[in-house]
């Protein structure tokens, strides 16, 4: 099989259980590390998926790698390659394929609860719960692209996650974490968090380390369930 291309976009955002399943299911992946100025691939046909993670940059951003990377996303779905995207993935997908980005009406930083779509392309993506419980860590959010249909909202976020074409999933949420990246992540963040305390929807460290390793295998089993139907529709 050809290898899954992930797209890394800051150094501490990788592809976290992401890694950890494809691993486990004997998938092959390659990492490109746009944060240190590795090229995109110049085909998207040389993978069998191509998987975007997240960063703290905006899509609307004048980066030397935005272009290419929207141009790589439309070749994919061109191509029928299937496409997943977390956070800022999830909103690179949305503008490359006709959707927009802009700013959410609350900052989502740590845990919450993202309820389901009641339709069968929600449940058969993210299971029969009709919730679970998400991490975060946005200020903008994305319009669904033509023909896309949502499968997640937050109270704070309607757009948490849409389908196109049957295997192109966009998220904002983060699904991907381990209990380092959260640990990691709300060190580096704390002057965000603190500048953002305001906002109902944004947690402190403390709150976003309790509990943090049942917390972690909780999500851990959600995405596996999540990934496990994207990877049906693999290019071989």
């Amino acid at each position: 099989m050809k290898p899954v291309a992930i797209f890394r976009h800051a150094p501490s955002e990788g592809p976290g259980y992401f890694a950890t399943f494809l691993e486990q299911h004997s998938i092959p992946w390659q990492l490109f590390k746009s944060d240190a100025g590795e090229a995109a691939p110049a085909s998207a046909r040389d993978y069998s998926g191509l998987v975007f993670m997240g960063g703290p940059m905006s899509v609307n951003d004048d980066l030397p790698w935005i272009p290419a990377t929207l141009a790589l996303i439309r070749a994919a779905r061109e191509a029928g390659i299937p496409l997943l995207g977390h956070c800022l993935g999830g909103q690179l997908i949305a503008k490359a394929l006709g959707g927009s980005v802009g700013r959410n009406p609350l900052k989502e930083i740590g845990w919450g609860e993202v309820e389901l779509a009641d339709t069968p392309q929600a449940r058969e993506w993210f299971g029969n719960a009709p919730r679970f419980t998400a991490f975060h860590w946005h200020g903008e959010t994305f319009t669904l692209p033509d023909g896309a249909e949502l499968l997640l909202s937050s109270p704070h976020c309607r757009n948490q996650a849409y389908l196109l074409d049957g295997k192109h999933l966009g998220m904002q949420c983060h699904i991907e974490m381990t209990a380092e990246m959260v640990e990691t992540w709300s060190t580096l963040g704390a002057d965000e968090i603190a500048a953002a305390a305001a906002s109902p929807a944004v947690q402190t460290p403390a709150a976003m380390r309790e509990d943090l390793a049942a917390r972690v295998a909780v999500l851990n089993r959600a995405a596996a369930a999540v990934y496990g139907r994207w990877i049906k529709s693999l290019k071989a």
